[in-house]
Protein backbone atom coordinates (compact mmCIF):
# COMPACT_ATOMS: atom_id res chain seq x y z
CA UNK A 1 0.00 0.00 0.00
CA UNK A 2 1.53 3.45 -0.82
CA UNK A 3 2.14 6.03 2.24
CA UNK A 4 0.22 8.54 0.55
CA UNK A 5 0.77 12.13 0.51
CA UNK A 6 -0.38 15.04 2.43
CA UNK A 7 -0.06 17.82 0.02
CA UNK A 8 2.15 20.28 -2.51
CA UNK A 9 5.38 21.30 -0.26
CA UNK A 10 6.35 23.79 -2.94
CA UNK A 11 6.58 25.01 -7.03
CA UNK A 12 9.69 25.61 -7.98
CA UNK A 13 10.35 27.72 -10.69
CA UNK A 14 13.43 28.09 -13.09
CA UNK A 15 14.07 32.24 -13.86
CA UNK A 16 16.78 34.17 -15.76
CA UNK A 17 17.13 37.15 -13.91
CA UNK A 18 16.17 36.03 -10.20
CA UNK A 19 15.42 40.51 -9.32
CA UNK A 20 13.00 40.94 -12.30
CA UNK A 21 11.33 37.61 -11.68
CA UNK A 22 11.00 38.29 -8.16
CA UNK A 23 9.76 42.04 -8.73
CA UNK A 24 7.48 40.50 -11.01
CA UNK A 25 6.07 37.81 -8.71
CA UNK A 26 6.10 40.49 -5.52
CA UNK A 27 3.90 43.42 -7.52
CA UNK A 28 1.65 40.65 -9.89
CA UNK A 29 0.90 38.00 -7.23
CA UNK A 30 2.12 39.99 -4.15
CA UNK A 31 4.55 37.21 -3.39
CA UNK A 32 6.20 37.12 0.25
CA UNK A 33 9.82 36.35 0.12
CA UNK A 34 10.51 34.55 3.36
CA UNK A 35 14.06 33.02 2.24
CA UNK A 36 16.86 33.75 0.33
CA UNK A 37 18.98 30.52 -0.97
CA UNK A 38 22.68 31.87 -1.54
CA UNK A 39 25.40 30.12 -3.71
CA UNK A 40 29.27 29.64 -2.33
CA UNK A 41 30.04 33.19 -3.44
CA UNK A 42 27.51 34.13 -1.13
CA UNK A 43 25.52 35.54 -3.99
CA UNK A 44 21.64 35.02 -3.71
CA UNK A 45 20.65 32.19 -6.40
CA UNK A 46 17.13 31.89 -5.24
CA UNK A 47 13.98 33.02 -2.99
CA UNK A 48 11.05 30.94 -1.22
CA UNK A 49 8.23 32.48 0.30
CA UNK A 50 4.26 32.38 0.41
CA UNK A 51 1.49 33.29 -2.13
CA UNK A 52 -1.40 34.91 -0.37
CA UNK A 53 -4.35 32.60 -0.20
CA UNK A 54 -2.36 29.32 -1.35
CA UNK A 55 -1.80 28.50 2.18
CA UNK A 56 1.16 25.81 3.78
CA UNK A 57 2.41 25.51 0.12
CA UNK A 58 5.65 27.80 -0.70
CA UNK A 59 6.82 29.27 -3.57
CA UNK A 60 10.06 29.25 -5.00
CA UNK A 61 12.42 31.04 -7.81
CA UNK A 62 15.72 29.96 -8.24
CA UNK A 63 17.82 31.48 -10.74
CA UNK A 64 19.06 28.73 -13.57
CA UNK A 65 18.77 30.21 -17.27
CA UNK A 66 19.36 26.96 -18.94
CA UNK A 67 16.21 25.69 -17.30
CA UNK A 68 13.96 28.22 -17.78
CA UNK A 69 14.83 28.64 -21.19
CA UNK A 70 13.42 25.53 -21.52
CA UNK A 71 9.92 26.00 -19.65
CA UNK A 72 9.18 29.47 -21.86
CA UNK A 73 5.40 29.16 -22.72
CA UNK A 74 5.24 26.25 -20.98
CA UNK A 75 2.28 26.25 -18.36
CA UNK A 76 4.02 24.90 -14.99
CA UNK A 77 1.25 26.57 -12.72
CA UNK A 78 -2.41 26.99 -12.53
CA UNK A 79 -3.83 28.86 -9.45
CA UNK A 80 -7.33 28.52 -8.02
CA UNK A 81 -9.77 31.28 -7.92
CA UNK A 82 -12.73 31.09 -6.78
CA UNK A 83 -15.28 31.74 -9.53
CA UNK A 84 -15.49 34.21 -12.62
CA UNK A 85 -16.37 37.14 -10.95
CA UNK A 86 -12.76 36.63 -8.82
CA UNK A 87 -11.48 36.21 -12.13
CA UNK A 88 -12.67 39.16 -13.79
CA UNK A 89 -11.40 41.16 -10.80
CA UNK A 90 -8.15 39.53 -11.35
CA UNK A 91 -8.21 40.42 -15.23
CA UNK A 92 -8.85 44.21 -13.47
CA UNK A 93 -6.06 44.02 -11.34
CA UNK A 94 -3.63 42.75 -13.95
CA UNK A 95 -4.75 45.65 -16.53
CA UNK A 96 -4.01 48.03 -13.43
CA UNK A 97 -0.37 46.61 -13.01
CA UNK A 98 -0.19 46.28 -17.16
CA UNK A 99 0.08 42.75 -17.11
CA UNK A 100 -0.72 41.79 -20.49
CA UNK A 101 -3.47 38.69 -19.92
CA UNK A 102 -5.98 36.95 -21.96
CA UNK A 103 -9.30 37.09 -22.43
CA UNK A 104 -11.51 35.06 -19.95
CA UNK A 105 -11.30 31.79 -21.36
CA UNK A 106 -13.75 28.97 -20.84
CA UNK A 107 -11.46 25.96 -20.25
CA UNK A 108 -11.74 22.26 -19.75
CA UNK A 109 -13.69 22.53 -16.22
CA UNK A 110 -13.79 26.07 -15.25
CA UNK A 111 -12.59 29.27 -16.51
CA UNK A 112 -9.25 30.56 -17.01
CA UNK A 113 -7.13 33.75 -17.39
CA UNK A 114 -3.33 33.24 -19.28
CA UNK A 115 -0.23 35.39 -18.83
CA UNK A 116 3.40 34.90 -18.71
CA UNK A 117 5.94 35.70 -16.43
CA UNK A 118 9.39 37.44 -17.24
CA UNK A 119 10.79 34.33 -17.85
CA UNK A 120 7.63 33.31 -20.36
CA UNK A 121 6.48 30.79 -17.95
CA UNK A 122 2.32 30.39 -18.88
CA UNK A 123 0.50 30.98 -15.52
CA UNK A 124 -3.17 30.21 -15.16
CA UNK A 125 -5.50 31.56 -12.84
CA UNK A 126 -8.19 28.87 -12.84
CA UNK A 127 -11.76 29.22 -11.46
CA UNK A 128 -12.47 26.49 -8.75
CA UNK A 129 -16.62 26.89 -10.30
CA UNK A 130 -16.65 25.10 -13.19
CA UNK A 131 -18.66 26.30 -15.82
CA UNK A 132 -20.25 23.46 -17.11
CA UNK A 133 -19.58 23.31 -20.67
CA UNK A 134 -18.86 20.03 -22.17
CA UNK A 135 -15.03 20.90 -24.03
CA UNK A 136 -14.36 16.83 -24.07
CA UNK A 137 -14.88 16.94 -28.01
CA UNK A 138 -12.34 19.75 -28.24
CA UNK A 139 -8.64 19.41 -29.09
CA UNK A 140 -6.47 20.51 -26.52
CA UNK A 141 -9.46 19.88 -23.84
CA UNK A 142 -9.45 17.34 -21.00
CA UNK A 143 -11.92 14.54 -21.42
CA UNK A 144 -12.55 11.63 -19.36
CA UNK A 145 -10.30 8.64 -19.03
CA UNK A 146 -10.84 5.17 -19.56
CA UNK A 147 -10.80 3.00 -16.42
CA UNK A 148 -7.33 2.10 -16.00
CA UNK A 149 -6.52 -1.65 -16.94
CA UNK A 150 -5.86 -4.03 -14.30
CA UNK A 151 -2.44 -4.56 -13.14
CA UNK A 152 -0.68 -1.24 -15.19
CA UNK A 153 0.01 0.09 -12.33
CA UNK A 154 2.71 -1.97 -10.11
Amino acid sequence: MSPGLHGIHAVKLPVRDLAESRAWYERTLLFVVELEFPDADAVVRGVSGHLPGIGGTWFALRESPGHAAGVEEFNLVNLLVDDRAALEDWAAWLDELDVPHSPIIDATLGWIVVLNDPNGIEIHLYTEQPHHIDQSERPGYGRTAPPATPGAHR
